[in-house]
């Protein structure tokens, strides 16, 4: 969507109601995400191209405040590997041929052995994810 699909007076009645800006407290957060809110209520099919455009821009304030004030931790890759087991319905012993042992896999599945180079290449290919995630 381009600015010029837009009406003028339309969006600019909104950007005067909603008044976004770059999110700096927790109150301007919470106001920004009720808007939100009220607007993924309604349905993306019910609303203006002005609304739409409004929602992205709300979304992208939001989302990089978020990024600043509450950053993930990567998880740990053991965690990792039993989350992927779970999500693809194995079983640790289908990780036996993969990293070598019955006990191999224990260890690394209960964190008390971390996971060479050697076996997060042999992960990442198993389960077509990149390899970052068990390093």
């Amino acid at each position: 969507m381009n600015a010029q699909t837009l009406n003028r007076v339309a969006y600019g009645e909104l950007l005067a109601k909603v008044q976004p800006h770059p999110i700096k407290d927790e109150r301007e957060y919470d106001r920004l995400v009720a808007e939100v809110g009220r607007l993924v209520e309604r349905g993306e099919e019910n609303l203006s191209r002005e609304e739409t455009s409004l929602l992205e821009m709300l979304s992208i304030l939001i989302e990089e405040y978020d990024r600043k004030h509450y950053p993930l931790s990567p998880p740990q890759p053991h965690k990792m590997v039993a989350f992927l087991l779970e999500q693809r319905g194995l079983e640790p012993h289908d990780l036996w041929p993969v990293l070598g042992s019955k006990g191999r896999v224990s260890e690394i599945l209960s964190g008390r052995r971390a996971i060479s180079k050697a076996h997060a290449k042999k992960l990442a290919a198993f389960f077509h994810v990149p390899i970052d995630l068990f390093i």
